[in-house]
């Protein structure tokens, strides 16, 4: 198969940048008064600008078409199917199927309905998160617990975490906590003040093998166990997230506590999934098929609308204007909102470790750029931090605004936010020139932002915004023809840690190059 590189529609627009180099985003403006009404999307309470980017509608016109030579709306239906797209390890990609309601028609795989075991799991979780909140699952004395902390990594983590931080405002009277890093600081200043009677631990681990995540979760039942739990009751403090059944049992956690995953959902498209167990603790059933539904209804919109009025394939489909033919390495995520603070992270794990690759689906080395280094923070934080860079370096970094019309708190707070977002925007946008010899002044501005204006941040929008970027995601692997649901670099590194903590613990030392072997020597000397 021909590489998207070198076909017609890529060289099209190669052309296209070359031709287009000195048109600025301020002219483009001043000559096209209904530039925003032609570049802007509106679903649900999400109003999506795309305007302030450096394109026309011939530059759409020519994304779109490389979309149509990458076959992306085929390898859509494909996914929406359960067709094996993952195709190094031969599976479905079934996130979307995850937030399908009751109703929906069967979806079959291998010749096999999936759906009533993945919504029976669902509601099994959701039922068990519902009677942790009503104090229906209590602990032996018969006392409602009082916390529940997430013992998980990666994918069976900051999904969840994201969302329960964005949902708090929603959040029921359990107090949920997340502990990840395998250094046990984290952990340890989770359970800092918390009462081990009073507090369950939901251990998420698709293998149930995940060290950093058996770490912890051994660190935690002696905790336990130090904080006055018998043994004889320890099962009843931990729930399981895990398609391990039997790891799960050898533990020491009760069947009925065990809520599978499965093989065809990557954990960072997870959170939909009894993974977002802790989310479904923290709001409960109610709020959480709110945030399904608001991710189904971006699923309908993604798997139906043209390419030129498909909000998922357009960004995606810019993003691949900037990252291939602009030369912009980076992408940032800047929510004006304390409650999406986490959202860069998750989009991080999301977007590298789905895109980080460098071979095509048949094998071959990819010959372009792939994935963008994303990173991010809240504004108006971010303003104070990295945004000199954005208005006056010498980088080209793509901005999302994040922006929600109401929240919380006092109105004043919510203006001040929402002016500086849309300020910063077009500052980037229309730049200023420098007034007199001081050119240390000036900012060239034609840096380009796209702004989500939400109405509320409620677990529907929340729903939305997540479905989005993991389409966006989709949309750039398809394109660049590799596969956005594997993460073979993760498990090499994994590996090697295996040995070396053998070395660590006082096991034969192994052949190293002679800087890890110093370093292992001298960690050995200096460890306590």
């Amino acid at each position: 198969m021909t590489h998207i590189t070198r076909t017609a529609a890529w060289q099209a627009l190669e052309r296209h940048r070359r031709d287009t180099a000195g048109l600025t985003l301020r002219a483009r403006f001043a000559a096209e008064p209904d530039r925003f009404e032609r570049m802007h999307v509106r679903l649900h309470g999400l109003l999506a600008d795309y305007s302030k980017n450096r394109i026309g509608e011939d530059t759409l016109a020519l994304l779109c078409g490389l979309a149509d030579t990458a076959r992306l709306p085929e390898k859509m239906q494909a996914v929406r199917r359960g067709d094996a797209v993952n195709t190094s390890e031969g599976r479905a990609a079934l996130h979307t199927a995850l937030r399908l309601p009751p109703d929906a028609p069967p979806l079959y795989v291998a010749g096999e309905n999936v759906l009533p075991v993945l919504q029976r799991e669902l509601e099994r979780t959701l039922a068990f998160a519902d009677r942790l909140i009503s104090g229906g699952y209590a602990n032996s004395d018969g006392l409602p617990f009082t916390d529940v902390v997430n013992i998980g990594i990666g994918g069976s983590d900051l999904g969840a975490r994201m969302a329960a931080e964005a949902l708090s405002p929603y959040r029921s009277r359990l107090r949920v906590h997340f502990a990840a890093n395998a250094d046990g600081a984290e952990l340890s200043a989770v359970l800092a003040g918390l009462d081990a009677r009073r507090t369950l631990f939901v251990i998420a681990s698709k293998s149930f093998t995940t060290p950093e995540t058996l770490l912890n979760a051994r660190a935690a039942r002696a905790w336990l166990r130090q904080g006055g739990v018998s043994e004889s009751v320890l099962p009843r403090h931990f729930a399981a997230v895990s398609a391990n059944a039997r790891a799960v049992r050898e533990f020491g956690i009760l069947e009925e506590n065990r809520f599978a995953v499965f093989d065809f959902v990557g954990g960072r498209y997870s959170v939909w999934s009894p993974v977002g167990l802790p989310l479904m603790a923290a709001v409960g059933s109610e709020h959480f098929r709110a945030f399904l539904a608001g991710a189904h209804a971006m699923d309908e919109h993604f798997f139906s609308a043209p390419l030129r009025h498909n909000l998922p394939a357009i960004l995606g489909l810019i993003g691949i204007w900037y990252n291939n033919f602009h030369g912009a390495q980076t992408h940032a995520v800047v929510p004006y909102t304390h409650l999406l603070r986490h959202l860069p992270a998750h989009l991080q794990q999301l977007d590298m470790e789905s895109n980080g690759k460098s071979v095509t689906l048949g094998g071959e080395p990819v010959g372009c750029d792939t994935g963008s280094i994303v990173w991010g923070g809240e504004g108006v934080n971010s303003q104070h931090a990295f945004f000199q860079l954005l208005h006056q370096g010498t980088r080209l970094v793509p901005v999302d605004f994040i922006v929600p019309a109401n929240t919380p708190e006092a109105a004043p707070h919510r203006r001040f936010t929402a002016a500086n977002a849309f300020a910063q925007a077009e500052a980037l946008m229309l730049g200023k020139p420098a007034s007199g010899a001081a050119s240390y002044g000036g900012f060239s501005g034609n840096r380009p932002s796209n702004t989500l204006l939400i109405d509320r941040l409620d677990p529907f929008t929340l729903g939305m915004i997540t479905a989005l970027y993991e389409h966006r995601t989709f949309v750039q692997a398809a394109v660049w023809d590799i596969n956005p649901f594997d993460q073979w670099g993760v498990q090499y590194g994994k590996t090697l840690a295996e040995t070396i903590l053998a070395e660590l613990d006082g096991g034969t030392p192994q052949a190293h190059d002679s800087s890890t072997a110093a370093l292992i020597a001298c960690f050995r000397k200096q460890a306590v």
